[in-house]
């Protein structure tokens, strides 16, 4: 590394208040940045260090990262980042912001927002609700529905030289990590790498290897207006920033399982999945296990390469890399019910529960039915979506996306009525669970429904009784308490008690 000190009369400069006609200025500092909160506003000036990984060491250098940050972040928080702004000394010496005489250094301007409202400030104040989680999982997709496709190869490269420097970082510390576990660890990142160059080639080739956020921890996540906004994506390496977008996914996924929020971790990785709706990524979920292992080895090794070293956190995303590189066997679970039963309510507690992490895959019948007929969520099908034809196609369509789930080694939870033996056959060597209540709660809670995606009223709650459910093989849950109880008698029945 190398560094420059001739900044410090800008720092000096961007640090006092009457620059802004500000009461005051925070400065922040960064290894590769200077950070000055004035009033609304925040200027970023790169630091003139050259790392092996970043070169901010000439004018022009800083310049370019400076444009490079606004083109890259804009577009995913175009209400925090402005533009970039000329740090001139004019003739009389003196500095000015976008003044006369020539740039001495650049700036990077953006909007100031309230530091306590990155969610994770927010996560250690109150956790991540389920509303904000689901908002997280859209916020994702709609930023890598706009990142571009790169060269898939380089990036393959990379993922399997990570590997390698991971091992490097850890094997120059043995008093933190342990000389057994780091072998093991990388023996199962390589042995995986190798196993799943094909399947990245291959989402190389659908162009699903982008140049994504790159750092998508909850720390660059801020709540803007009540809306969960992406801000500070890696702008110094395209590389880096590039990746599966799988791989960008699992640094979230992986900050939300370490910090023990199970559930927000799932509805993030179902709510993705459902706003993409890609069928070949049930295919890469082959590949998650790597990618959060790899996103927690990662963040050991910089926790551990800190002045003090943060030892704590270096062991404990060690050992969770160590755990997520190996995960359980997965598990097919259905649950059925007639409208009413509860069965979409279990279904969302269970699949946080369903290891590997984070949690199963959830397909509710409702929402693929939808989909099918090219239909929001909430908006409500004509009584042609619901002939058995269009019914038998639907299940074969949800069980196939289970199973390939599974094949993939995730589990799934699969989330329909399973009223007729011959729906329920189709899922055999899964795990079902079948609900059961009176009629009358049926129908209080299928009135009760709001913004949900079944079109079930009471009136068809009330038909539904008459429904020949034939040979009910399934395990039977009674869900006529409260949905708490109904869970802790699915997990008992699952052996999660």
């Amino acid at each position: 590394m190398t560094r420059d000190s001739g900044q410090e009369a800008v720092f000096a400069f961007l640090a006092d208040p009457a620059t802004y006609g500000a009461d005051a200025v925070r400065r922040i500092d960064t290894h590769g940045a200077a950070v000055f909160l004035a009033g609304d506003r925040v200027y970023k000036v790169k630091r003139a260090v050259k790392f092996p990984f970043m070169d901010y060491s000439t004018l022009e250098l800083r310049k370019g990262a400076c444009e490079a940050e606004i083109a890259i972040n804009q577009p995913l928080a175009p209400d925090i980042y402005l533009g970039v702004r000329a740090i001139n000394r004019a003739s009389d010496g003196k500095l000015g912001l976008d003044g006369d005489g020539p740039a001495v250094e650049y700036a990077v301007e953006m909007v100031r927002f309230d530091e306590e409202q990155t969610l994770d400030h927010v996560a250690a104040r109150s956790g991540i609700d389920d509303a904000l989680a689901a908002a997280l999982g859209r916020a994702v997709a709609a930023g890598h529905a706009q990142a571009k496709p790169v060269e898939a190869r380089p990036w393959i490269d990379a993922l399997a030289d990570y590997v390698e420097q991971n091992e490097a970082a850890f094997r120059a510390e043995p008093k933190l990590f342990p000389a057994a576990q780091v072998e093991t660890l990388t023996r199962q990142s390589r042995a995986a790498h190798a196993r799943l160059a094909p399947l990245l080639v291959e989402r190389g080739r659908q162009g699903l290897i982008r140049r994504g956020h790159g750092d998508l921890h909850l720390g660059n996540i801020a709540l803007i207006d009540g809306k969960p906004m992406l801000f500070d994506a890696i702008e110094f390496d395209p590389l880096v920033a590039s990746g599966d977008v799988l791989y960008d996914l699992a640094f979230l996924l992986m900050d939300l399982v370490e910090r023990e929020l199970p559930q927000a971790a799932n509805i993030v990785f179902n709510r993705y999945l459902s706003e993409t709706h890609r069928d070949g990524d049930l295919d890469a979920l082959a590949a998650l296990p790597l990618f959060l292992s790899m996103r927690a080895a990662i963040r050991s090794k910089v926790s551990a390469a800190r002045e003090p070293p943060a030892e704590d956190d270096a062991h404990k995303y060690f050992a969770l890399a160590c755990t997520l590189i190996a995960p359980p066997a997965p598990r097919l679970v259905a649950v059925g019910g007639l409208s009413g039963s509860g069965k979409s309510v279990l279904a969302r507690g269970l699949a946080p529960l369903l290891a590997p992490a984070p949690g199963a895959v959830l397909l509710r019948s409702d929402v693929m039915r939808k989909r099918m007929f090219g239909k929001a969520e909430t908006e409500k099908l004509r009584e042609d979506a619901y002939t058995p034809e269009v019914t038998a196609r639907l299940y074969a369509d949800l069980i196939a996306q289970a199973r390939r789930a599974v094949a993939a080694g995730h589990s799934a939870v699969v989330d329909a009525v399973f009223a007729h033996s011959d729906e329920r056959a189709l899922l055999k060597g899964a795990t079902g669970l079948f609900l059961t209540t009176d009629m009358e709660t049926r129908m209080t809670r299928v009135g009760r429904r709001v913004g949900d995606a079944s079109d079930a009223d009471p009136a068809i709650a009330r038909q539904q009784e008459d429904y020949d459910l034939g040979d009910l093989d399934w395990i039977e849950i009674d869900a006529s308490g409260t949905p708490d109880q109904t869970l802790a008698k699915a997990k008992n029945a699952l052996g999660l008690a």
